[in-house]
């Protein structure tokens, strides 16, 4: 879903949190007397730190005399750790943060955050908002000091006890993911499969590829729909079309390194862009100006991918360039995070809601921002949607949202063969809750990726993650593989995705040895394992059923 410009700011919240915990001990208000001093409390011990020997601090790097007593509790790394705690400087939008701070899961996560910090006026929640807001606009940006220099009252007190159970409750299930990947490590041992590969799937074909420009308008739904085409003088209409739908607060080129691998092997790929979700979306709430993420819009991107398949049909019988070159009645749809949901409801999978809306009326500030984006869906009017198009033959949902939206069934409505990726360091849309847990409700045939290592942003395109090296690393947000870095992985990618396109032409047998757990292997770095299977093995199932049972 590609949330990255959208919640980082709800991150930061946490991240500010987790620093002063770490620091201390191991309607905008604006305020009349702002924090001198920081109080900790644990059960029934207090102790006081001033905000100007914490300053002292961050500025010089050595510990005032008055603090002299508190280093001499910490080891030399969790001094160290401090000390980046007040260092870490946040550049954010003043009034995108005003705005998302203000939005109901907003003051839902505040709500939490602030049983942290007891005040006895009750005003917990109006003294986080304006200090984040208020700290933000600092000239270095937000951070520990700013924010306690624009905490209302005087002095921030700190209940450390519930502060570590807020912390330690922040994105619960990238927690669980890593420790499932700790619980199945010996059966992510090392092999070196032997291969006779027919030829490398890696690199690019002979085609030289052209990008076609265009804006379809739906009418009926008020939707104007910008799409690239991309395709070369190889494209016949014995290969399927293939389309990309993008992820939330993205645009149609995050996956452009991969439509050009598929064109330059004689498909035709079309990479759509979703008005209700995308960047320019993003952008306007940020500014005040337009809903995050409206409920319908769970329904709205299925019917772009359909309603750009009536286009499609209609430029196969038009278009000079590609006039008998587009398959759009056998069609494979690739996914990426807010995409992949969308894939896997045109693969035939069932919106089942009620179970969202239950969860998402739970403490929000457990849940990925996967998940808390799932849980706009509540605002659905309905139980159930199915947004299967026929058309659609073939699925591959790269770390997609499938938690909450589906249910306990609606995965196994899926009508096609289907191919999920997950990556195991993902924070934005944790492997075992969101692809791993129900890869086992799919009908065969399927086939679920593995890359150890692999990050949200891994997949796409070096283009849109360049600004991403240097993000600060938080519970929710930061140590991205992207790049360089993750060039194994975009090469898999290519690999395995012309296979599952293959499947639907005369080639298919030539191509199926990508689709195997021995290409996954001979596939693998030694910073990137990869693991390809079909059903999760029993000794594994077993551990993911343990987790599930243990975090209903």
């Amino acid at each position: 879903m590609s949330i990255k410009p959208t919640f980082k700011w709800l991150s930061s919240v946490a991240s500010v949190l987790g620093a002063i915990a770490i620091g201390t001990f191991g309607g905008i208000i604006h305020p009349a007397k702002a924090a001198e001093t920081v109080v900790i409390r644990k059960g029934i011990l207090a102790s006081s730190i001033s905000v100007a020997d914490l300053r002292e601090l961050a500025a010089t790097g050595k510990v005032p005399e008055r603090l002299q007593a508190y280093a001499n509790l910490l080891s030399a790394e969790q001094r160290s750790q401090v000390f980046a705690a007040l260092q870490a400087k946040i550049p954010l939008n003043v009034a995108g943060l005003s705005n998302l701070l203000n939005t109901q899961i907003g003051t839902a996560i505040l709500a939490d955050l602030a049983t942290a910090l007891p005040r006895r006026d009750g005003a917990g929640v109006e003294a986080l908002r304006a200090a984040l807001v208020l700290g933000a606009g600092a000239p270095e940006g937000l951070s520990v000091l700013s924010f306690l220099e624009n905490y209302p009252g005087g002095r921030v007190v700190v209940d450390l006890d519930r502060a570590f159970a807020v912390l330690g409750s922040l994105n619960a299930s990238f927690w669980q993911t890593q420790q499932f990947m700790t619980a199945i490590a010996p059966q992510l041992a090392p092999r070196n499969p032997q291969l006779n590969l027919p030829f490398d799937a890696t690199a690019a074909g002979p085609n030289a590829v052209q990008v076609m420009n265009l804006e379809f308008n739906d009418r009926a739904r008020n939707r104007r729909i910008p799409v690239d085409i991309y395709s070369s003088e190889a494209a016949t209409s014995d290969k399927p079309a293939i389309v990309f739908s993008h992820g939330l607060g993205s645009v149609r080129t995050d996956l452009r390194y991969l439509a050009e691998h598929l064109a330059s092997h004689g498909y035709v790929v079309v990479a759509v862009e979703h008005p209700g979700s995308n960047a320019t979306n993003t952008n306007a709430a940020i500014a005040g100006q337009s809903r995050l993420l409206a409920p319908q819009e769970f329904l709205n991107r299925p019917k772009d991918i359909s309603f750009v398949l009536d286009e499609l049909a209609k430029l196969n019988q038009t278009d000079a360039n590609l006039r008998g070159k587009i398959a759009s009645d056998r069609a494979m749809v690739i996914g990426y995070s807010f995409g992949g949901a969308t894939a896997l409801s045109l693969a035939g999978a069932e919106l089942q809601l009620s179970n969202l809306r239950q969860r998402c009326q739970a403490e929000l500030i457990t849940l990925s921002l996967g998940e808390g984006i799932q849980c706009a869906a509540a605002g659905l009017p309905e139980e159930r949607y199915q947004l299967r198009d026929p058309r659609v033959k073939r699925a591959i949902a790269m770390n997609p949202t499938t938690s909450l939206l589906f249910g306990e069934t609606g995965l196994s409505a899926i009508q096609i063969p289907t191919l999920i990726v997950a990556s195991s360091a993902d924070k934005t849309t944790p492997a075992l809750n969101e692809q791993i847990a129900g890869f086992p409700k799919i009908p065969s045939p399927k086939w679920l990726v593995g890359l150890v290592g692999g990050t949200h942003l891994s997949v796409k395109d070096p283009s849109t993650t360049l600004d991403q090296a240097d993000r600060p690393s938080t519970v929710i947000t930061g140590d991205e593989v992207v790049g360089d870095r993750a060039l194994s992985i975009r090469n898999y990618i290519q690999a395995v995705s012309l296979a599952m396109a293959a499947q639907m032409t005369p080639e298919a047998d030539k191509y199926a040895i990508f689709l195997t757990p021995e290409y996954a292997q001979f596939a693998s770095t030694t910073e990137i394992p990869v693991r390809l299977v079909t059903e999760i093995p029993p000794e594994a199932n077993a551990v993911v059923q343990s987790f599930i049972q243990q975090n209903k």
